[in-house]
């Protein structure tokens, strides 16, 4: 067909088949994506690859699928992703016709790629993605607290210092050492202090005044 003679097709057509695929991979679309993803990537890799690299080059494009599958459910690092990514640019750039069509298969595998983020504002989630996406936060309900109730329960306790505080140092309450923070003063070793704030696990302590 004379559309394919045209060096920007190859952007359109990488573009939609990795807007479907990575769309797929990042929401639960039942396989839909996949198969439209799927599609587009075949006719791409038909019309400019020959008969014998054919199943080579789609080997490497979705191999790099499939690391970008694994990153979301083993490592979530962006390590496999990454390596993913590489595969499949490579996959499209190789059997284009000219230096230009390779250019625009790339940039539209790219673009496809920062659409298909579009799904997710419209799709649910898959949840292999929660934990690179930061969405399980520390939170209160999670059970995530018991560190600060700890924090806040120094408030009014006495302890001494085991450093000197400039303003910053180590002080020891109940046998346990923890950093604090004078409340602008300078410390010395071995002073009675007390917690007057905490915030989060920031300590904020002053000298015991001694009664005359």
């Amino acid at each position: 067909m004379e559309i394919f003679s045209y060096d920007w097709i190859g952007l359109v057509i990488t573009g939609l088949a990795s807007l479907f695929l990575i769309g797929e991979i990042l929401v639960n679309m039942r396989g839909f994506f996949a198969i439209l993803g799927i599609g587009f990537i075949t006719v791409y890799f038909s019309v400019y690859v020959q008969t014998d690299l054919l199943m080579l080059m789609m080997f490497i494009y979705f191999i790099g699928l499939v690391l970008i599958i694994l990153d979301g459910k083993l490592l979530n690092d962006g390590t496999l992703a990454t390596i993913g990514l590489f595969s499949m640019l490579l996959a499209v750039a190789l059997p284009a016709p000219n230096i230009f069509a390779g250019i625009y298969a790339v940039i539209g595998v790219m673009a496809g790629l920062g659409g298909s983020f579009l799904f997710l504002k419209v799709f649910p989630r898959r949840e292999m993605w929660t934990k690179m996406t930061l969405k399980d936060q520390l939170t209160d309900e999670a059970g995530y607290s018991s560190i600060n109730t700890s924090y806040r329960e120094l408030v009014g306790k006495q302890g001494i210092t085991v450093t000197n505080m400039r303003p910053v140092g180590t002080i020891r309450i109940d046998g346990k050492d923890y950093s604090a923070i004078s409340n602008g003063q300078w410390l010395m070793k071995d002073m009675k202090v007390t917690v007057i704030q905490v915030d989060g696990t920031r300590i904020l302590v002053e000298e015991v005044q001694s009664r005359g």
